[in-house]
């Protein structure tokens, strides 16, 4: 009897102690530069066409943000690591929404979208960020695909709101482009 009560006066205690512990918080460095508690991660990578040279294909990258992130997601970078040829997008065109490409839920709103030829990079800004807790789809519409068969590497870097911030790399999206055209040679 002793032994349990013992044991049940510590559970108790644990569990009081562990209750008052506050849910993750950003991790901000004395020079201000804002880390993710806990950083979202890159789910998939997938387009609607993988034929070279197609027009009217979408690109989706589907990003989840952990109820611990300690910060919400104010911005990715996506930028053209592999291929050969430089894929270019209408950038008007780009969208997001909430869930993944097969359940696509509620439109979130985009701040910015801009390109950066020099280093292959398109930044994607939220406006408002998403919230901790969420997963996010980004949609975006190349003018065509590649000209050129291959694989394609994409990585993807998220960061959290504030004027000095720490990206955190999320990995590689991987499209695959076939050339599955019929020149009718032997």
């Amino acid at each position: 009897m002793r032994i349990s009560t013992i044991l049940g006066t510590t559970l108790a205690l644990t569990a009081g102690l562990l209750s008052n512990i506050p849910a993750a918080s950003a991790i901000r460095l004395a020079d201000g530069t804002v880390y993710f508690a806990q950083p979202p991660s890159l789910v998939s990578a997938s387009t609607t066409f993988n034929d070279v040279y197609v027009w009217g294909a979408k690109y989706y990258f589907t990003l989840s943000l952990p109820n611990n992130a300690g910060e919400p997601l104010q911005r990715v970078t996506i930028t053209q690591q592999e291929g050969i040829d430089d894929i270019e997008f209408d950038l008007e065109d780009s969208r997001a929404f909430e869930g993944t490409r097969g359940d696509k839920g509620k439109t979130i709103a985009l701040g910015s979208v801009m390109r950066d030829d020099n280093k292959r990079m398109l930044s994607i800004a939220f406006d408002p960020p998403v919230a901790p807790g969420k997963t996010v789809t980004i949609a975006l519409n190349p003018i065509r695909n590649p000209k050129y068969a291959g694989v394609y590497l994409f990585g993807v870097t998220a960061f959290p709101p504030g004027e000095k911030t720490h990206g955190q790399f999320l990995g590689f999206g991987r499209l695959h482009f076939y050339d599955n055209r019929d020149f009718g040679w032997p």
